[in-house]
């Protein structure tokens, strides 16, 4: 019977969730808000401030979609995967950090960039790191709970956050101000959690080290992406998630710049997307036990189901209460489908090249959300009309669910 109980270093590898998902509550809430306040400064319209902020979180994803199977290949030589990791995540840390400093739309915007891509990359190599810190019997629940305490964890530095951003004049302080030390704050908040496991992380699963590390990571890239071709369970699973990941990272990325462009309140978007996270922590715990009982692939099909819910909702949304609801649906299914789909992929792949799948993994994946964001950014620019950029969302989770079927009949 399975241990329910955490050892030590998954505790650890959970902690660097509750860590990045600090910069990810910001990428949500506070950091579109305050692009948006800088952008009306220099007279940019509301149609365009959406478009521009799909168009850089694109870019964003584009360079660790190109970079990220190589990067992810070379993790998986030996004593290689937790100094890129180390490397990713500063990157990330220190770019939201540096956000603090810009006063025009677009330098904010390329720093955003910067940040993002390290935070993208830290991904690909923690990801991967599942297979090394437990076992394939555990992989939902400690893949649930990553994302469970991720959740709530991240609400403390976003509270904090937003006493300094809301209260900025009765702590008598000016909004850019303000916003700096939130961005200093939770840079601290995502370096600090993830001291443990840089301290006690060992890459159990690798590959032997090549004489020309770089060159050999190419070579395995291309025999992998050979195999995959092979591998029809593997090929259609990264498919479907493609898909139907695309519209949940899109989701995640417009929320906040979607509300602003469609009028609705700012404090009132910044307090739904607060609710998100604390519905998504027991939900996800939630999907964590129903793993044990059920199928992980029926448990996938019902969030994706649900997703397509979610986006045929949000078309129509033009008013706050409604935008709150779509909040607390997205909270308890975003965990779930997230946590579900690392864990599965984890279950399906060689456990010593898992930096090499998981690069792959991330370009399927947040490389993906480049589609979903651009098309947002395009018809919304195209009609004019912020609602019409959310409809194609839907049409990505109906593709990727009927992909993800073909897929897991494959396996059987």
């Amino acid at each position: 019977m399975e241990n329910s109980k955490m050892t030590r270093l998954e505790k650890y590898w959970i902690l660097y969730d509750v860590g990045n998902s600090a910069f990810i509550m910001l990428v949500s809430t506070i950091i579109p808000i305050y692009f948006n306040y800088l952008a009306e400064s220099a007279g940019i319209s509301e149609v365009d401030y959406l478009a521009y902020w799909g168009y850089a979180a694109s870019v964003a994803t584009v360079v660790v979609a190109l970079i990220g199977p190589v990067l992810g290949t070379l993790a998986d030589t030996k004593n290689f995967k937790k100094p890129l990791f180390v490397l990713s995540m500063m990157v990330g840390v220190i770019g939201c950090a540096a956000l603090s400093f810009p006063r025009s739309w677009v330098a904010f915007l390329a720093v955003f960039v910067i940040a993002k891509v390290g935070f993208n990359a830290s991904l690909i190599f923690y990801d991967s790191m599942l297979l090394d810190v437990t076992t394939e019997e555990r992989m939902d629940t400690v893949s649930s709970h990553g994302y469970a305490w991720g959740y709530i964890g991240s609400c403390v530095p976003f509270v904090a956050s937003l006493i300094l951003v809301l209260m900025n004049e009765s702590l008598g302080i000016s909004m850019a101000t303000a916003m700096g030390l939130a961005f200093f704050l939770n840079a601290a908040w995502w370096l600090v959690v993830t001291i443990p496991l840089l301290r006690n992380y060992k890459q159990v699963n690798y590959a032997a080290l090549p004489k020309r590390p770089v060159r050999d990571s190419f070579r395995r890239l291309g025999l992998t992406l050979r195999d995959i071709r092979s591998e029809k369970k593997i090929f259609l699973y990264l498919l479907a998630f493609f898909f139907f990941i695309d519209g949940v990272y899109t989701i995640i990325e417009m929320a906040t710049a979607y509300g602003s462009a469609l009028g609705l309140d700012s404090n009132g978007l910044l307090l739904a997307l607060l609710v998100t996270q604390l519905v998504a922590f027991p939900c996800a715990l939630i999907f964590s036990k129903l793993s044990k009982k059920y199928e992980t692939e029926k448990l996938i099909r019902v969030c994706i189901l649900a997703y397509t819910g979610i986006a045929l909702f949000a078309i129509q949304l033009n008013k706050l209460w409604e935008f709150w609801f779509l909040a607390v649906l997205v909270g308890m299914f975003q965990g779930a489908i997230q946590a579900l789909s690392r864990s599965y992929f984890a279950r399906i792949i060689p456990a010593e090249k898992s930096g090499e799948y998981f690069g792959i993994y991330d370009i399927c994946g947040k490389g993906a959300s480049f589609m979903g964001t651009t098309l947002v950014g395009i018809v919304a620019q195209a009609t004019n009309v912020a609602n019409a950029g959310v409809a194609i969302i839907a049409v990505l989770f109906v593709i990727g669910f009927a992909i993800f079927c073909k897929s897991v009949k494959v396996s059987q």
